[in-house]
């Protein structure tokens, strides 16, 4: 519950209802006597530091005063900087974000406060408090609309990033607002930058805009990596460099290009793509981050190989490509994934498949990713991987197995906002209703009317 009186009367009236006078007060909550004469008869700001400690003693939570303090001590004039800094961090850490908004409203009176609250802004990302760093790029990205600057680019990179999440509808909505400042920024950041909006492309298999997207990054790191080391040899100054090796740009929009290729079925061209991705006999930089990501590309177009034969139908490939993917755990959600959509497509018996890896398939429903990215992309395979485990062990009338997967991709789908996936469960349990228990159909109709209240999708 908020707090109906001032901080000042909320303190006198402790004060006399403990028979503290104004030194035993300053004693007890470790502040100057002084201190608390001038804030008792408003003749002194207060700090965040005292204000902390008075709440601690009057035996409230920490926080507790800050809309106060915002309207008491801050509004009267435009906040000082350093006042002000340890009240964003306190209320970042207590994600106490509308009390952020109205500080930061405050500040943005001045525009001098700009580059403080990006530093602040940077802090709050690194630290992982998305949340509150959005509200203040977005602060710094109002001021430098007029400028079209360097820095409203990366403010809204920043936020692209910050908002990526589980809501596939949110992130492409992020996706969306990045791709008119991908051109504004610094070229060390463009190249992560594509690659990290490419990533959300492929989670949300929106093939189009990924294929487009790949493009740019591949010419954009063909050109950098091309004047990298025409500079190096004429021994000047390099640019700023992205987080991964130059080549690592060219490669993976090769890479992303052959996942779009997979998608429409045109395995001809994949097959082409893997062949360029795997090979990176070109690669003139021998660093170790170097040689560590020629090794990866290695090894994702050999196993890429084994899933575009299968999918082409050739099911003599699977033995191998269960004995590969049995070696490489970081491989399996995805090969699994591609083995069973095959046998769904040509009607293979993959039993055994189901039966050697449950209890990965277990642990895959079960986990959760740390890496904001790769939380995306097994969310979407995950989803995939169920709805066709449900497809094949429906139709081998494998009733009860069928519906727990179906069940559990209906869940993630809710909760994701995966509107496609949803719609293709409800479509595939319509089909086999009638070998549902009283206890499944249900779980099933509890879940479509939880859905329905909530209005996560029109159906």
């Amino acid at each position: 519950m908020e707090p109906t009186t001032t901080i000042r009367t909320e303190l006198e009236n402790f004060m006399k209802q403990n028979a503290l006078n104004i030194t035993q007060f300053g004693l007890v909550a470790g502040i100057n006597p002084g201190t608390v004469s001038g804030i008792v008869t408003g003749n002194r700001t207060l700090s965040v530091h005292q204000l902390d400690r008075i709440t601690d003693t009057l035996g409230h939570p920490k926080g507790h005063f800050y809309k106060n303090y915002i309207e008491e001590f801050l509004n009267t004039a435009t906040p000082n900087i350093r006042r002000v800094r340890p009240l964003l961090y306190h209320c970042a850490e207590l994600n106490m974000l509308d009390c952020i908004e109205q500080v930061v409203n405050l500040l943005m009176e001045k525009l001098a406060y700009a580059e403080a609250l990006f530093v602040i802004a940077e802090d709050f990302f690194k630290q992982g408090k998305f949340a509150a760093s959005i509200i203040l790029y977005g602060s710094v990205a109002v001021s430098e609309n007029k400028q079209h600057s360097e820095r409203l680019a990366f403010c809204q990179y920043r936020i692209f990033m910050a908002k990526q999440g589980d809501d596939q509808a949110l992130n492409l909505e992020a996706a969306n607002q990045l791709e008119p400042y991908i051109e504004r920024l610094n070229e060390g950041d463009q190249l992560e930058a594509l690659r990290n909006l490419a990533n959300t492309y492929l989670s949300l298999r929106q093939w189009d805009k990924l294929d487009r997207w790949a493009s740019v990054m591949d010419y954009k790191a063909q050109i950098q990596y091309r004047l990298a080391y025409r500079q190096e040899r004429k021994k000047k100054r390099t640019p700023k460099r992205p987080n991964r090796p130059l080549f690592f740009y060219v490669a993976y929009s090769n890479l992303l290009h052959a996942c779009v290729c997979e998608a429409k079925g045109d395995y001809e061209r994949t097959l082409q793509y893997i062949r360029t991705y795997g090979d990176v006999s070109w690669v003139k930089d021998t660093s170790e981050d170097a040689q560590h990501w020629m090794r990866l590309f290695q090894e994702w177009a050999h196993a890429n190989l084994y899933s575009v034969k299968l999918l082409s139908g050739d099911a003599s490939v699977i033995p191998d490509y269960v004995a590969y993917i049995e070696s490489k755990k970081d491989e399996t959600l995805v090969a699994l994934c591609n083995i069973f959509e095959a046998a769904n497509r040509y009607q293979i018996n993959v039993d055994y498949v189901i039966q050697r890896f449950e209890s990965s398939i277990n642990e895959f429903i079960k986990q959760e990713p740390k890496s904001v990215y790769v939380a995306q992309n097994i969310s979407d395979q995950l989803i995939r991987l169920l709805y066709e485990l449900a497809y094949y062990s429906l139709n081998r009338a494998m009733h009860s197995h069928g519906f727990i997967y179906l069940l559990n991709c209906l869940r993630k789908s809710a909760l994701l906002n995966n509107e496609v996936f949803f719609i293709k469960c409800m479509n595939l349990f319509e089909k086999f209703r009638n070998f549902a228990s009283d206890q499944t159909d249900s779980e099933y109709y509890n879940l479509i009317n939880e859905v329905r209240k909530e209005r996560l999708f029109y159906f």
